[in-house]
């Protein structure tokens, strides 16, 4: 394969409670659909919260306690989030008793599912898990369920969350991006060059995507 048809590689930041960052993917990716132009998807941990509690938070009160979002502020929040990801074909479900989870051990599952060549697999099944059906991505049985679905060993999945294995390793990833001055996400890496952050919007994406193959062409 020559260099110019190659896909052109996508390192993404992001959490997976995150709403933006599942927003600004499917904008990449309808936007790769419509411009022909193959991506090569890599994700990588962050945590909005990395001191969030066992327990987690309601969602509306954490959004209040953090940003000084209002009542108002937030249902309109969810209505337009909601309307773009179904625009987009994906499905978000707020609810009133919606909480905000710790994500570390989210984080561990995909980078051991990365090691069957899932991670993608498994990013995209974590998203639905919180936004679509709001389960609790801080419990082991909800993660190893997440695995079995596609199509990991759940027994395998579960041992490595008990007992930590991948937890070193995904604090060091994560030092990786914030040390370099990753602060919010998305963060998406155009072919290791270019720095985007936000949902961008797919017209953004598409003009971004055909940048790079004229500059990787050139």
């Amino acid at each position: 394969m020559t260099e110019d048809l190659k896909p052109i590689r996508v390192d993404i930041v992001s959490d997976v409670v995150c709403p933006w960052c599942v927003i600004g993917y499917h904008q990449l990716a309808k936007a790769a659909r419509e411009t022909g132009i193959e991506t090569e998807v890599h994700w990588h941990p962050f945590e909005l919260n990395p001191q969030m509690a066992e327990e987690g938070e309601n969602l509306r009160e954490h959004l209040a306690a953090k940003y000084g979002t209002t009542p108002e502020g937030s249902r309109q929040a969810r209505i337009r989030l909601t309307e773009m990801g179904a625009a987009l074909g994906f499905t978000l479900e707020y609810t009133d008793d919606m909480r905000m989870v710790n994500t570390f051990r989210a984080h561990q599952l995909i980078d051991w599912a990365g090691d069957h060549g899932k991670a993608h697999d498994a990013k995209l099944a974590l998203f639905g898990a919180f936004f679509t059906r709001r389960e609790d991505l801080n419990d082991p049985n909800v993660l190893a369920g997440v695995a079995a679905g596609i199509g990991l060993d759940r027994g395998a999945a579960l041992d490595m969350l008990m007992n930590g294995d991948k937890a070193e390793l995904v604090r060091q990833k994560e030092h990786f991006w914030t040390s370099r001055g990753i602060s919010g996400v998305p963060a998406m890496i155009f072919a290791r060059r270019h720095l985007v952050t936000g949902a961008q919007g797919e017209d953004n994406y598409a003009r971004i995507l055909q940048h790079t193959v004229t500059e990787r062409a050139a």
